[in-house]
Order: structure tokens, then C-alpha cells, then sequence
């Protein structure tokens, strides 16, 4: 059993790292990082410059932003001054209406929104802003995560100073972090008193709301409805099936700007779709009560914010693959496995999806997704069957953790320049 500390800093771990947010958290951050310069600014700007490093400039350009029905950081930048509130956080655009949206139109169309890339940005998450009004001028800047202000300043007078760490983007607050293993997140997820738990259930909750959204309208490229009503025939009414449309769906919803919160992981909305989804149709499918349902989450969930420690906010590699992983994990404990059949499985995973490029949040991703769920469905039934790849093969080593770490090492290190061809390519089409 872990000890009263152990559990009380995992718990605080989750509940900072498992939120709502609106939309994709990329455009998000950058809205809220407008909404507050311009607050401290005073009045609406005649003038915006963006700077965004590669990940953040990648992942904000051709998704949809919510409410506005247009795409991209125009729109975002121009809500984040007309109506963002920065005490939002990743919900800074929930206030968004049509009269919103038409004002934004007018707002890019009148006001000069330069944006760029940070070259050699001191994170891979890392947001610069100044916006200026006659001859005020704010810079508000956001480092290492979505809401983590580092610097505030306004007509050359420093408000806030937190000099930014160097791009192996550490965690902010380490006093509230701990450093996992994937025994410690079994332990946690299995025997932790179910009360500290039930906050996970919210994932549960606005995700699913997520995907009906997507049924009801279409949304993205409508996969999660494709599957639903014209995948019997080659998939069947099966429990497969019903994982990739139910998650799939969430994430055609929240790619393609349904104005609606999900929950996400490690600073990603689709991550904490894809870690939650599967889990929530295979207990449904099975009909687990709520209790272990509430495990497996748990489980699912800090089995990812545990691969993200070592792999860092953003990278060249895609969350789905994080997030499938903590998925299968999940699928394991439902199917009765223990931490042996788990472990199995999350080699299993590395195995096959390692090196899944991330080339930006779109309406795609609900693609990449269902890749994953059907890895991480193929995972636990392999692990259930007492099959698990061995370290003779490829970057799986004997040893769980260190499998994870060769996995997020590539993601980290190896995959660094991929991002700066990646996004090469996508501005230059």
C-alpha cells in the first residue's frame, strides 16, 4: 500500500493535470495568452505580434476553433482580445457567440495580427505575445505549459519575471510532482480508497457528452458517425467497433470546433479523449460498475501523465500513442489482468505505435486516434493471452519503465529536427 503522502501528491498530479478545456488547448493557450496582455493593456489592442515555437505554431494552425466555425490562430488571437478571460485558463474562450465571432471577423480584417516562429524557443511549449494600443505596449509570455505564465510586462516595466528553464521543459511546480513508475500508478489506480478517485469520473462525463455532440451534428471528418452506422458491416456490433466511434467521435467534436469542455491530459484535450474513451465503451460493453470503472480510468489517465513526465508537453510524437498506451493498460485491468499482464501490454504497445508523427491538431487526429485504440485493444488481448514482445525486439527492453523511457527518449531527442520538417513542410504547401 502507498503511504498517505504518496497518495495525497498522485491525486494532486491528476487533478493538475486532468482538466476541461474548450477546443484545442494549442489555440487555447495562445488566446489566453492574448486575453491577458490585453487585460493588463486595458483596452483592445491595434496591434498584435504572436511568436510561437514549433510545436505550438504546428499544432494551432488547421484545427477548428470552437463556436467560430473557421480554423486556425487568426480567429483564435482576435476572440482572445474581444472576449477571452484569462481566469478561464483552457475554457478562456467558452464566452464565444455568433455576435463574437462576427466582431473577430472584423477585428483580423481591420488590425494588423502578426504571427511567427520563436526561433530556438527555450521550450517546446512557449507562447510570446505584445499587443499595443497608441503608445502602451503589453508582453505576456507563457512557458512549459498551457497556462503557466512566465513573464508580464507593460511599457517596459516588468510586472512578472520567472526566468524559463531550458527545453527539456521540466514541470513547473516539482514540489506538487512525483516521479512515477508503472508500479506506483498500478498500486495508486488499484488500492487507492475509491473516494480520492471519483474525481476522474468527470473525464468520463464530458467526453462522452463530446461524442454524442458528434452524433448529433457532424463535425471533422465524422469518423465517430461513420463507424457508428456504416461500420456494421465490415466491423460488426462489436466492442471494438463501439471504441473506435465513441472516441473517434469525441475527438471529430472537439477537432472540428464543437463549442463544448473535454477533459484533458497532460495539457492535451484529444490525449485525455483517448485515454478516457475506450475505457468508458469496454466497461460499458461489459457492464463494470462504477468503482472499477473509476480504477481503470485512474489507471489510464496516470499511466499517460507518467509517460509524458520523461516525454514532455509536446513533441514530434502523437499523443495518441501516450494515450493509447494508458488506454490499454485499462483494457487489461477490465479484462482481470494484474500488474504483469499490464506491464505486457504497454511493451506491446511501444512495439508497435512508436514513431506515429504528430504533423498538427486537425480534423485527422480522429484517425490517429482510432489507430490507437485498436493498438491498444490488440495489446491487452495479447497480454491476457500471455503474450508480450520480448526484449530481443526492436526498443522494448525487459524492464517496463525503461521500455517507456526508450519510447519517450525517441519522441524527445531522437524525433527533434522531424518537427521542424513536419512544420516545413505544412507552411510551406
Amino acid at each position: 500500500m502507498l503511504d498517505n503522502e504518496t497518495r495525497f501528491r498522485i491525486q494532486n498530479l491528476i487533478r493538475r493535470e486532468v482538466v476541461p478545456a474548450v477546443g484545442c488547448t494549442e489555440p487555447a493557450a495562445v488566446a489566453l495568452c492574448v486575453a491577458k496582455a490585453t487585460e493588463l493593456l486595458g483596452c483592445l489592442p491595434s496591434e498584435i505580434r504572436v511568436r510561437l515555437s514549433t510545436n505550438i505554431l504546428k499544432n494551432a494552425m488547421g484545427v477548428g476553433i470552437p463556436g467560430t466555425g473557421m480554423i486556425g490562430l487568426p480567429i483564435a488571437i482576435a476572440l482572445g482580445a474581444l472576449i477571452g478571460k484569462s481566469e478561464y485558463g483552457l475554457e478562456v474562450l467558452r464566452d464565444v457567440n455568433d455576435e463574437a465571432v462576427a466582431e473577430g471577423r472584423k477585428y483580423i480584417a481591420s488590425t494588423p495580427i502578426d504571427i511567427k516562429l520563436f526561433e530556438n524557443a527555450p521550450s517546446n511549449l512557449h507562447i510570446d505575445v505584445e499587443v499595443a494600443h497608441d503608445t502602451d505596449r503589453v508582453r505576456a509570455t507563457i512557458s512549459r505549459e498551457h497556462t503557466n505564465f512566465i513573464y508580464l510586462e507593460k511599457n517596459r516595466s516588468v510586472i512578472f519575471n520567472e526566468e524559463p528553464v531550458s527545453a527539456s521543459d521540466t514541470p513547473v511546480d516539482t514540489t506538487e510532482d512525483i516521479a512515477l513508475d508503472l508500479r506506483t500508478v498500478w498500486e495508486y489506480a488499484t488500492t487507492a480508497p475509491i473516494d480520492e478517485l471519483s474525481y476522474i469520473l468527470k473525464a468520463r462525463d464530458l467526453n462522452t457528452a463530446a461524442a454524442e455532440t458528434a452524433y448529433e451534428k457532424e463535425y471533422g471528418h465524422s469518423l465517430g458517425t461513420t463507424m457508428r452506422h456504416a461500420g456494421g458491416p465490415l466491423f460488426g456490433d462489436t466492442p471494438a467497433a463501439h471504441m473506435i466511434s465513441l472516441t473517434s467521435a469525441a475527438c471529430d467534436a472537439r477537432m472540428g470546433g464543437a463549442p463544448i469542455p473535454v477533459m484533458s491530459n497532460s495539457g492535451s484535450g484529444n490525449q485525455g479523449i483517448c485515454a478516457t474513451m475506450p475505457v468508458v465503451s469496454y466497461a460499458r460493453d461489459i457492464e463494470a460498475d462504477e468503482d472499477t470503472l473509476t480504477r481503470a480510468l485512474t489507471l489510464s489517465h496516470l499511466t499517460s501523465i507518467y509517460i509524458k513526465q520523461s516525454l514532455g508537453r509536446l513533441s514530434a510524437l502523437c499523443g495518441c500513442v501516450v494515450a493509447s498506451t494508458g488506454a490499454s493498460s485499462a483494457l487489461v485491468y477490465l479484462m482481470g489482468g494484474d500488474y504483469d499482464k499490464v506491464a505486457a501490454a504497454v511493451k506491446n504497445m511501444v512495439a508497435n505505435l512508436t514513431g506515429m508523427i504528430c504533423d498538427g491538431a486537425k480534423p485527422s487526429c480522429a484517425m490517429k486516434i482510432s489507430s490507437g485504440v485498436s493498438t491498444a485493444l490488440m495489446s491487452a488481448m495479447m497480454a491476457m493471452n500471455g503474450h508480450c514482445v520480448t526484449s530481443a525486439e526492436g526498443i522494448v527492453d525487459e524492464d517496463v519503465d525503461r521500455t517507456i523511457r526508450n519510447l519517450t527518449s525517441i519522441g524527445r531527442d531522437a524525433m527533434r529536427s522531424t518537427d521542424l520538417y513536419v512544420l516545413d513542410i505544412m507552411t510551406c504547401k
